[in-house]
């Protein structure tokens, strides 16, 4: 079992930056893939990023490539998502996600993500 806590979150004018973190308990953290998602206000939950278990392996959606950076500490169960330029449309609640440590690669399907942290909110003013 992992249990995900975010933080960081917070407001921030256009183009600035904020940090998220994403702080896991349970040993298995260390061998999972993690998932940053979000859902802005009256749209569906939707992918941002992931890195495998070992940090060594990224994908971006399209809307964040180039300005957002995921990346994962084992050392420290914790993962994190530093996102720069921010824009007004970046606003939402933002979600990080773990795979079961079985499945190793990374993934931009919010199903394979069996577990979720509660969200922390990002709002980006013009």
């Amino acid at each position: 079992q992992v249990q995900l806590i975010e933080s960081g979150g917070g407001l921030v004018q256009a183009g600035g930056s904020l940090r998220l973190s994403c702080a896991a308990s349970g040993r298995t953290f260390t061998s999972a893939a993690v998932g940053w998602f979000r859902q802005a206000p009256g749209k569906e939950r939707e992918f941002v990023a992931t890195v495998s278990w070992s940090g060594e392996a990224t994908w971006y959606a399209d809307s964040v490539k180039g300005r957002f950076t995921i990346s994962k500490d084992n050392a420290k169960n914790t993962a994190y998502l530093q996102m720069n330029s921010l824009k007004p449309e970046d606003t939402a609640v933002y979600y990080c996600a773990a795979r079961r440590p079985e499945f190793l690669g990374i993934s931009g399907n919010i199903g394979d993500y069996p577990y979720w942290g509660q969200g922390t909110r990002v709002t980006v003013s013009s």
